[in-house]
């Protein structure tokens, strides 16, 4: 692949209102700033494409105009790049596009391993944690193969390896990193000896480590700030709360089921947790409390009809929206539990892992058959456009800034502009 010379050039470090420097944009709530068109294609409104080689399903993060993103590529001969690649050889790769023409800028491998865990379906990759950037650094979290920063030239600044990880079945590992001013929250959900850990951002130093009583989840921790105090909250088959400064748990709930996937998301004092695997189920939680709320008022709705397995909620105006893996969305007034409308299914025959994105009144949603729907958001369903990629899978969620869309395929990231 060919390397286009990184110009020096100076980077503003303060977010702009079309930066996306996480996962679920820059309030983890899958809300975007500004508006994309409508209606595109392969070839409508496509800006441009670039080939990502291996494989990974991290979706890309943005700051200034750079983009960040993950891929873990096998270091032999393969004859298709995204075929499930067990058990080989693999370059863990983190790669800087330029947001406005998608050259790639500089590709770093922070190391070169043969996993010991496999991925034997379509939905893992050995690159699934999405990055985070705060516009000095973009820190890559490999779970079991380490964490590595590097300043936005791609110096490496710092790296701490973790040991091997044990998750449930073959869907490899994929958790979000969260970072809030200088810290860096990890979680490491596995089938024995989970724990929680907080980082210095500036060296890596471990600030505290807690002991989760969880099986293998894969949902990101989330900061929340509400009446001037900070909670960190994180999903399992209990949801907690921790002191962000010390890792003592503020309060705690039991009642979501295995596979804790779909992040939390928060809202006037309130936490939505969700899982839908074994005993689905759905919990709107008061965030003011301290103790074990399992089971009392603080619990002011639940539902277990049409939880998301994979995808994450979307929360804006106090509605709520969600998806279930076979593209039928619910959506829900957020502090009541009253249902707008529940499972209502997207045209055709499509699946999801991808999550929803909010711009300017409209839900965008990538489908695993490559169309992006887009609805209109709202208290009733419609359908305002379908657009389609062509022979393309979408894993990854979208990320939205400056106006524009970055949709990343099975091998290649598009910007729809």
């Amino acid at each position: 692949m060919k390397i286009v010379p990184l110009l020096l050039v100076s980077l503003t470090l303060f977010a702009a209102d079309d930066d996306w420097p996480r996962w679920r944009g820059p309030n983890d709530d899958g809300v975007a700033r500004g508006d994309v068109p409508l209606e595109f294609s392969a070839t409508k409104n496509l800006a441009w494409k670039t080939h990502i080689p291996g494989r990974g399903h991290s979706s890309p993060v943005i700051w200034g105009d750079r983009i960040f993103l993950t891929t873990a590529i096998p270091t032999g001969e393969v004859a298709d790049e995204y075929a499930p690649a067990v058990r080989k050889e693999h370059r863990f790769v983190v790669m800087c596009l330029d947001r406005n023409t998608g050259k790639v800028l500089w590709e770093r491998t922070a190391r070169t391993a043969t996993p010991p865990d496999g991925h034997e379906t379509p939905y893992g990759s050995y690159a699934s944690n999405t990055p985070v950037t705060d516009g000095k650094r973009v820190y890559a979290f490999f779970e079991s193969r380490g964490i590595f920063v590097y300043d936005l030239n791609g110096k490496l600044e710092w790296q701490k390896d973790f040991p091997q990880m044990h998750k449930r079945g073959e869907f490899g590992e994929g958790t979000p990193t969260m970072l809030d001013g200088d810290t860096l929250y990890l979680k490491f959900d596995q089938e024995k000896g989970s724990y929680l850990l907080a980082l210095d951002k500036n060296t890596g130093k471990e600030l505290w480590r807690v002991e989760r009583d969880e099986p293998s989840s894969w949902s990101p921790p989330l900061m929340v700030t509400y009446k001037g105090k900070k909670q960190l909250i994180t999903s399992g088959t209990t949801v907690r709360s921790y002191d962000p400064a010390t890792g003592k748990v503020i309060w705690q709930c039991a009642g979501l089921g295995l596979n804790a996937i779909p992040a939390p998301v928060s809202a006037d004092g309130i936490a939505y947790v969700m899982t839908g695997f074994q005993r689905p189920n759905m919990m709107a939680i008061r965030i003011d409390r301290e103790g074990d709320l399992t089971g009392t008022d603080a619990v002011i709705w639940s539902t277990n009809r049409g939880t998301p397995y994979n995808p994450s909620p979307v929360i804006q105006n106090d509605i709520l929206y969600f998806f279930n893996d076979a593209a039928m969305l619910s959506v829900f007034k957020a502090s009541t539990g009253e249902a707008y409308y529940k499972q209502q299914r997207l045209p055709g025959a499509h699946n999801l892992k991808s999550s929803p994105v909010a711009v300017n009144g409209k839900l965008y949603i990538a489908t695993e058959e490559g169309d992006v729907f887009v609805l209109k958001m709202g208290e009733k369903f419609e359908v305002l456009a379908t657009n389609s990629m062509g022979d393309e899978m979408f894993i990854a969620t979208p990320a939205v800034a400056g106006g524009s869309m970055y949709l990343r395929g099975r091998s290649t990231l598009y910007c729809v502009k």
